[in-house]
């Protein structure tokens, strides 16, 4: 099948190997350097768990005309970047697009693609569970197994979920089609948003973090609040697995968190600031909206703020 790839960091990067691995006819949607560096050097990946390297060569375009027409296009970038790419999707004939990343208005990017379109769009959101960071011209992806979608659509099951399983099907990435995607993405981000607090208060000084326990006390339980917001607002927590565990076995959770930070592996994590802060004000705003006290989750924002200014 014929695939665009619209976005050439950590997520879409692997995604693109797989998919050429795959079988399936891969573009990738990249600019400037990174446009360069694929050129030049391919698609080179260093698979941290696996000891290997993987080098792909992968055709590259640096923007999306208005007849590009492709069977599937990914999406896959920041939530600050997905404004400006919205328009251009809506100008463009393809009809089958996948928004992958971290989350806060999906409905609102549905909407604003079925009212700019002047062809039907069938929409599905969703998020690769993979990491890494660039290093050098190249990608150092942290994976499980042959990789993983959580996905689903906002108005039952995706249309095109035949020509999804088609294209993975010659590969070993597995798709977790979720029945309330809306929900899991904004549970996703409660986890990722208290993770950056701490590693921003800290100056991504890992070992620091592991040691700190008040802080890391503090972060469970400020995630454990952004759940009860998330309850007063109506969505169900998904998975239930992640929140029971972090309200009933506190201190497993506090222990897994700085076995984490001891690791090598939480430093090849990049974040984005910019991204965090967009979603820990959009978050903010879903407090305002409820009468739930997040005392933890202020004390930390309030010091992720103050390092930032």
């Amino acid at each position: 099948m014929r695939v665009l790839v619209y976005g050439a960091g950590v997520i879409g990067s692997y995604l693109t190997h797989v998919l050429e691995r795959g079988g399936n006819d891969v573009t990738i949607l990249a600019r400037g350097k990174r446009a360069e560096e694929l050129e030049k050097e391919g698609l080179v990946i260093r698979h941290y768990f696996q000891r290997k390297t993987t080098v792909d060569r992968i055709r590259v375009i640096r923007t999306l005309d208005t007849d590009d027409n492709y069977d599937l296009i990914f999406v896959v970038m920041k939530y600050t970047d997905f404004s400006a790419v919205l328009p251009i999707l809506a100008n463009n004939k393809s009809r089958n697009i996948v928004i992958i990343g971290n989350n806060t208005n999906a409905h609102d990017m549905q909407n604003y693609l079925n009212e700019h379109s002047d062809i039907p769009k069938n929409i599905a959101f969703g998020f690769q569970t993979s990491a890494g960071s660039r290093e050098n011209g190249r990608i150092v992806c942290i994976r499980g197994g042959g990789g993983q979608m959580v996905l689903g659509g906002l108005e039952g099951p995706i249309p095109f979920k035949a020509d999804l399983d088609q294209v993975f099907s010659k590969t070993k990435y597995k798709l977790v089609y979720h029945e309330y995607i809306d929900a899991w993405l904004k549970n996703h981000i409660v986890p990722i948003i208290a993770l950056n607090f701490v590693t921003v208060i800290h100056e991504r000084q890992m070992k620091k973090i592991a040691r700190d326990d008040k802080l890391l006390r503090q972060m469970i339980a400020a995630m454990d609040e952004g759940f009860r917001v998330l309850e007063a607002l109506g969505y169900p927590l998904t998975p239930a697995a992640q929140a029971s565990l972090i309200r009933k076995r506190p201190a497993l959770m506090r222990l897994a968190m700085k076995i984490y930070h001891i690791l090598p592996i939480s430093r090849l994590v990049d974040g984005s600031i910019g991204e965090i802060v967009a979603l820990s004000r959009v978050f903010h705003l879903w407090k305002e909206q409820t009468r739930v006290p997040t005392p933890h989750w202020d004390s930390l924002e309030v010091r992720f703020n103050a390092k930032l200014s």
